[in-house]
């Protein structure tokens, strides 16, 4: 079906190629679109003051995360702006006749937690969102990426978007990981090597023993934060754990139609003698449990190293805001905030994982801890298995879906100067709410700060 020795992205790339412009740009048919209240409103007053509508709308779907509380979410939304924005998404997706899942919806949740678990995300798709991280989906085997705000009025109205062919890398991790390492710590690891700006310019495919060996689930997480490095992208080829996961999903085929897509999925694969334009490798067995130290995600280190020493004044300035100096461990520095979400870490399996952990314990008094579940999907699961009574007994505060504290665009915010360890992709100056303060870790270590009220080595806890 496919040319040989060709990457898995030239072969889903070339099959979505409309034409050629000039430029050396392609125009590329879109699969699969997905909108949320904060990038699109822009979008859809373009296309009302140009007198169009929504080329395809069955394949633009709609979904309230960014703005929406956590909190009483069958009430008015407090906040002035997050409810503009709500309301906007409501208005313009009844105006344009496009499928909402909005607050008190069964399916509500982030974007991209719901497109997974709906099956609406497949193998061989293109997939794009107005937000960065939507290289999410890619863990599927499926070209997916974040977009501007005017790309979103050019996939509204043409299906469509003209772009150049990013150039391709593949990242192979090999053998076995340590206890307590989690495909969180995988990808905190090849942010702090491979630097914010390593993949500046690639599509990445995922490659190499670990990563096969990782849950749907941990690879969405490999994925979502290959944005973090610089990549357009970040992708894993299909197989057997994928077809598994799709099957009997609600926007997913079944019977025969379902076999002859599972099929076409398996012919998803980077040819043996296929080459990228780079590729690194790295060893499992090397990562360890991860912590953040910085203000940006390629500040990590391993929670048994000492914070480097830096020469640049960004540095300096980083390490200034976060109120830490070189030299100095992040094992016992107190926190006072617990975030356990975000497109990164939200799903059920998340959830399990600290709901296991933190079972007949209790979290310090001096703790603010948060869990919030990606979807309506992930929390009825987690009540429907008890999860929610483990995180009560605890003294964690189960939460209704949204991206919460993953940014301070809700009421989810952390106070200035206070400490929030964190499962969500990005700990940018003020990410969290003004002169917040973050550490990114997995959820175990994320799980075991709040029990403790520090930043502790979550390997000295398992046995």
């Amino acid at each position: 079906m496919f040319k040989k020795a060709q990457t898995l992205f030239d072969k889903i790339w070339s099959s979505h190629v409309v034409k050629e412009v000039p430029g050396g740009r392609q125009v590329i048919y879109i699969d699969n679109h997905f909108i949320h209240e904060v990038t699109s409103p822009q979008a859809f007053a373009g296309m009302r003051k140009r007198g169009i509508g929504v080329f395809r709308k069955n394949q633009t779907l709609a979904t309230a995360d960014h703005n929406v509380p956590t909190k009483d979410q069958h009430l008015p939304i407090k906040e002035a702006l997050s409810k503009k924005q709500v309301d906007t998404l409501v208005q313009n997706c009844k105006d344009f006749n496009i499928e909402l899942y909005g607050l008190g919806h069964k399916r509500q949740g982030i974007v991209h937690v719901i497109g997974p678990e709906l099956g609406i995300t497949q193998p061989g798709k293109t997939i794009v969102c107005g937000d960065s991280h939507t290289s999410t989906h890619g863990a599927f085997g499926n070209i997916a990426f974040g977009i501007g705000t005017s790309q979103v009025e050019q996939v509204l109205s043409t299906q469509c978007l003209i772009l150049s062919k990013p150039k391709r890398m593949r990242i192979n991790v090999n053998g076995q990981l340590q206890k307590g390492v989690t495909a969180k710590d995988i990808i905190l690891y090849l942010n702090a090597q491979l630097t914010v700006g390593g993949c500046t310019g690639y599509f990445v495919e995922y490659a190499g023993s670990a990563i096969t060996s990782l849950s749907m689930e941990g690879r969405m997480t490999i994925c979502n934060m290959s944005i973090e490095m610089g990549a357009r992208g970040g992708m894993i080829a299909p197989d057997q754990k994928t077809i598994d996961y799709l099957k009997g999903k609600p926007a997913v085929p079944t019977g025969e139609e379902f076999e002859k897509l599972s099929n076409y999925w398996k012919q998803l694969y980077t040819d043996p003698d296929a080459t990228f334009d780079k590729e690194v490798s790295f060893d499992a067995e090397a990562i360890t449990p991860m912590v953040t130290y910085g203000t940006n995600p390629g500040m990590g280190m391993s929670i048994s190293d000492l914070i480097p020493q830096g020469n640049s004044a960004s540095f300096a300035e980083s390490l200034k805001y976060m109120d830490y100096k070189s030299g100095e461990s992040l094992e016992g520095k107190e926190i006072q905030h617990v975030f356990i979400g975000s497109c990164t870490n939200s799903r059920i399996e998340d959830l399990r994982l600290v709901a296991d952990f933190v079972k007949g314990k209790t979290k310090s008094k001096t703790v603010n801890a948060l869990i919030v579940p990606g979807s309506k999907q992930v929390e009825s699961q987690a009540k429907a298995e008890g999860l929610d009574k483990i995180f009560e007994a605890a003294g964690f505060e189960l939460r209704q879906p949204g991206c919460s504290a993953c940014l301070g665009m809700n009421e989810d915010k952390v106070p200035t100067g206070e400490y929030c360890i964190s499962t969500s992709n990005r700990n940018f100056e003020g990410r969290q709410g003004p002169g917040a303060r973050t550490i990114l870790a997995s959820p175990l270590m994320a799980a075991a700060a709040a029990i403790e009220g520090k930043i502790v080595d979550i390997r000295k806890y398992l046995n």
